[in-house]
């Protein structure tokens, strides 16, 4: 984990404008000894200046401590060390300057000036020097020997501590970027982890929806039916033996195969696997087709439980759209929905031809929750369902006419949790088409809807 900007900015923990103890000890130091430094060339310089020696060393003592400021203020520190060059003093404090002034971060000119000002005065100092010291004999070289020794006594003191300095500024500078570069793709990461996180709860709901609209589809149609059987099988049980008979048998099958959808979906949501479906003959007039086998495998009982929800939902999603409910089973639904004592009229335009699975699926679930609503509201209300096979798009209507009998409606005593027309808009817009539900003038029900057949 890499230290955030807030925690380097915290870091600074030693005394006054020191960042850390260590570097106060230094600086401490490093004063000290060119204090001490210039102390004892304060000696010569009170002898040739004809002042007394304790002046030349307090003096000296004052300029050399200067050094203790070089991290608050190089530019000070430096212009001391040139202000004391004639006086062949603070030679340390000259190249601890430069090398601060230059790792600093401050304008290329000003270190430029201050640089090019030391060099200069080192220069002039070294030569006047080195000229008097031959005139009084103590140097027998050539006179090419003078600017020879100024010039490289100027460069060695000026250019190394520069270029160090210069080298360790930019050094230092980009350790800076990267540790900002690095606390920016910390703060980035951890956004995106918070991102994931909502995006993953908004995935679960979704597939938390996705189910419970799956289960609604697959058991309340059935269930509807079986209740209003029951209806009928209470009301002419006495009346028509063999008619309850038949009604009995009807709602045997149908909860037969709810508790069989019921199962398999329960099964999913438990193991992750998509068991084999079977399909039951369907009551009415028309044979049911025979459904295809279907299997998907998903983590194992390892993975967290979200992640088996997802997995569930995703591999329950893929049995639907592999077995169906195919469009062609709708002359089976309309004849379950006939046999529980609905006159249902079935009209179909253009020529019928195949869709992408999860289009078919959402067609047939919007008829069936259509049916299931009639069931449920208007009870023996006639019903006109239609299909349209357009050429860019499928289209299905389910009209019912207002119920012969007005409580005939609430007599099978059916509950209504207002999710079945939320589901079927649901699955229409999520394929991009269009849903419209609402009463009739005549005072039925219409349920509209138009899919994109691509």
């Amino acid at each position: 984990m890499t230290t955030t900007g807030a925690d380097h900015a915290t870091a600074f923990t030693g005394p006054w404008w020191w960042s850390r103890w260590r570097s106060a000890v230094l600086d401490v130091g490093l004063a000290l000894v060119s204090a001490l430094e210039c102390a004892a060339e304060g000696i010569p310089f009170a002898r040739d200046a004809g002042i007394p020696l304790s002046a030349g060393i307090v003096f000296g003592l004052l300029a050399g401590s200067v050094l203790v400021l070089r991290r608050k203020w190089p530019i000070a520190v430096v212009l001391v060390a040139i202000a004391i060059t004639p006086a062949q003093m603070g030679f340390l404090m000259g190249i601890v300057g430069l090398y601060t002034l230059a790792a600093a971060e401050l304008p290329r000119r000003i270190i430029v000036a201050l640089a090019g000002m030391s060099l200069v005065g080192t220069m002039i100092v070294t030569f006047v020097r080195v000229k008097q010291d031959m005139a009084r004999g103590d140097l027998t070289l050539g006179d090419w020997f003078v600017p020879f020794a100024a010039v490289t006594t100027s460069l060695g003191l000026t250019a190394p501590p520069m270029l160090l300095g210069l080298y360790v500024g930019q050094r230092r500078r980009l350790m800076e970027s990267l540790r900002e570069r690095a606390d920016s793709l910390e703060r980035e990461l951890q956004l995106l982890a918070e991102r994931a996180e909502e995006r993953a709860e908004w995935a679960r709901g979704e597939e938390r929806t996705r189910i419970a609209r799956e289960m609604h589809d697959v058991v309340a149609h059935r269930v509807s039916l079986m209740v209003v059987h029951a209806a009928a099988l209470q009301a002419v049980a006495r009346k028509d033996p063999e008619k309850a008979v038949r009604n009995a048998a009807l709602v045997g099958d149908m909860g037969r195969q709810a508790l069989t959808e019921l199962r398999e979906m329960l099964g999913v949501l438990r193991s992750g696997e998509a068991p084999q479906r079977r399909t039951f003959a369907a009551p009415g007039p028309a044979p049911a087709s025979a459904s295809a086998s279907a299997s998907a495998s998903v983590s194992s009982a390892s993975v967290p439980l979200a992640a088996v929800g997802v997995a569930a939902a995703a591999a329950a999603s893929r049995v639907a759209a592999e077995e169906g409910p195919w469009l062609s089973e709708l002359e089976v639904l309309i004849g379950q929905s006939a046999a529980a004592g609905m006159v249902v009229d079935l009209s179909v335009e253009g020529s019928a031809r195949s869709y992408a699975a999860v289009i078919e699926q959402t067609a047939f679930r919007v008829v069936q929750e259509a049916l299931t609503n009639v069931h449920k509201h208007a009870a023996g209300a006639k019903t006109h369902v239609r299909l349209a096979h357009r050429v860019a798009e499928i289209a299905m209507q389910v009209e019912n006419e207002p119920p012969p009998e007005p409580a005939s409606a609430a007599s099978a005593r059916l509950p209504s949790g207002g999710n079945g027309l939320v589901g079927m808009r649901e699955r229409v817009l999520g394929l991009g088409g269009v849903f419209v539900s609402g009463p009739t003038d005549a005072g039925g029900f219409r349920v509209s809807a138009v899919i994109p057949a691509t």
